[in-house]
């Protein structure tokens, strides 16, 4: 009878355990988050970017996209979690390579994480958060995105750029030129220290 009591015991704390290690600590209505997206001319992407970053060099029929983000302080520090802000080519569900970034601390990041697939396998509307797939077990990097590790990097201003491309190369997924404004998704999503997706929400698009 006692091991059959613990063995009970060791399931509970376990489930128990688990939910308390996935639950959000709060969610996204907390940070009454507001954004924009708009199509600007490299001189409106260096003038909303200031004097502390350089808006990407933009040639022919490239693009660039301005984004703004801001939130309000969340309840408790992010303390090893992160935001991750999405822009998404929903037509191909590719993310530029190439961003700048404007923030008041330095606590924004760009790249790549491989534990992002979890949002994509989560989240069917957020499948261009993941690494782009090639047959049944290939997988590559599929543009960039922004990472946030200071909750207090708020309001936030990006500039991505969309470069023209005549012939893309199907090897190399990233998002490109032309793009409309009723192409793009944009969205943030809650990580924990240890890769728990919390929750993913649709900003733009």
């Amino acid at each position: 009878m006692a091991t059959v009591l613990a063995v009970i015991l060791t399931i509970v704390s376990v489930v128990v355990w688990r939910w308390w290690h996935n639950h959000p600590p709060y969610g996204l209505e907390t940070l009454a988050v507001t954004s924009s997206l708009s199509l600007v001319s490299y001189e409106e992407a260096q003038a909303a970017l200031g004097e502390t970053a350089h808006a990407p060099v933009a040639y022919g029929r490239d693009q660039l996209v301005l984004g703004r983000l801001s939130w309000q302080a969340p309840p408790k520090p992010l303390d090893g979690g992160y935001f991750a802000i999405f822009l998404i080519d929903k037509r191909t569900n590719h993310k530029p390579e190439v961003f700048s970034v404007a923030a008041p601390q330095e606590a924004v990041g760009i790249g790549s994480a491989g534990i992002e697939n979890r949002i994509a396998e989560r989240y069917s509307w957020l499948r261009g958060a993941g690494d782009a797939t090639f047959g049944d077990d290939a997988y590559q990097s599929n543009g960039h995105r922004l990472h946030v590790t200071d909750e207090k990097a708020s309001p936030l201003t990006f500039v991505a750029l969309f470069p023209y491309i005549e012939e893309p190369d199907p090897e190399l997924p990233v998002a490109t030129a032309p793009v409309a404004m009723s192409d793009l998704l944009l969205a943030l999503a809650y990580l924990g220290p240890d890769g728990q997706v919390y929750w993913a929400q649709r900003l733009q698009g």
